[in-house]
């Protein structure tokens, strides 16, 4: 079944060019429409819009199955902020909504995967994750169910390394650590586990798969 689109959403899908899927359109209409599905944003500069495969379908659709333009449309309530469980993260409040914007972030990440990895490899980090390696494993983490620290509150943390191509993640236990270091596994980072011999905490060292 088509996701609904406004008549004006379906004009900007329609404009796409017909070779690339590029599309133009304003930030909030382009947002709109990766939060449907419709369209991903290209992880190299200058990170233009493009149709996915369902876009595709819904450009190919007859123009009366658009929706009026008076239909509720969902305003853009700005940039998908990734929670790193770094003191000076933005307050975001937890809940279903929350939910649903982290689940969505990481599907477009998979689908970042399948439109842009040779072979359309959706097990392995595309390049957006490996230029924004704190954002995307705080993501992966976050969909995951782990928990993120914050005030009074213990989790997870992410924070860039000075090795090349790694981040650190921590938890308070042991167990803590070795569940993200599975998440991250599954969700194709490698991943080893170390110990602060000062401190006595552990932590794991991720960085991206080759795809």
């Amino acid at each position: 079944m088509a996701k609904p689109t406004t008549a004006g959403q379906r004009r900007i899908i329609a404009d796409a060019d017909p070779v690339t899927g590029r599309l133009r359109g304003t930030e909030a209409q382009l947002a709109a429409l990766v939060r449907l599905r419709l369209a991903f944003r290209h992880p190299r500069p200058p990170h233009a819009y493009f149709l996915t495969p369902a876009g595709h379908r819904v450009r190919e659709e007859p123009a009366e199955a658009a929706a009026p333009e008076t239909a509720p449309v969902e305003v853009p309530s700005g940039v998908f902020t990734a929670r790193t469980g770094a003191a000076q993260d933005p307050p975001v409040e937890d809940g279903p909504a929350r939910a649903r914007e982290v689940r969505g972030a990481w599907l477009g990440i998979v689908e970042m995967r399948r439109m842009t990895n040779p072979g359309g490899d959706r097990e392995a980090p595309c390049a957006w994750e490996r230029t924004h390696r704190v954002r995307a494993v705080a993501i992966a983490l976050e969909a995951a169910g782990r928990v993120p620290a914050g005030p009074g509150r213990e989790g997870y943390h992410v924070v860039d390394t000075a090795q090349p191509d790694a981040v650190e993640v921590w938890e308070a236990s042991g167990e803590g650590v070795r569940a993200c270091g599975a998440v991250l596994e599954r969700a194709g980072w490698l991943v080893s586990e170390h110990g602060d011999a000062r401190t006595g905490r552990r932590y794991v060292l991720a960085s991206p798969r080759r795809a």
